[in-house]
């Protein structure tokens, strides 16, 4: 007998949402997928675990390890997974494995930690959770 698994939609909502259903689901895993350099002296949100999609040198993802690492962090696959990045393009991605691998609430930050790029390339002016004064600690 064949199963094949019916992929859940991940949400996907603003930082100020997302800030708001983390106050509302303190249980929920706040992961970072930045690489960790990123993370540290960018800027992260508080409480936020860095899981990294991929890292430097290899700058190549790999999603049954980064499943592993957020396993460890949320081994219940209906514990909520909120994943951030610097524009939320990565989380994406991220969402998408985590999803194969069974989880079935996936939220991805919209516009991410920095936002999208504006006219003269800059990020942080548009959107993103920085942009819209958000907690956020830098090392």
């Amino acid at each position: 007998m064949w199963f094949i698994r019916q992929f859940v939609c991940m949400d996907n909502l603003t930082p100020q949402q997302t800030w708001d259903y983390l106050q509302q689901n303190p249980q929920a895993a706040f992961v970072d997928v930045r690489m960790e350099i990123e993370s540290l002296y960018v800027g992260r949100p508080p409480g936020v675990v860095n899981i990294p999609w991929y890292e430097y040198p290899e700058l190549t993802p790999n999603p049954e390890a980064f499943v592993a690492a957020v396993r460890r962090e949320a081994p219940d696959l209906n514990q909520p997974v909120v994943l951030i990045c610097r524009s939320g393009k990565r989380t994406v991605d991220a969402a998408h494995a985590l999803e194969a691998a069974g989880y079935n609430q996936v939220v991805n930050v919209l516009f991410g930690f920095e936002g999208d790029l504006d006219d003269t390339f800059h990020r942080s002016t548009r959107n993103g959770w920085r942009h819209d004064g958000l907690p956020w600690e830098q090392l």
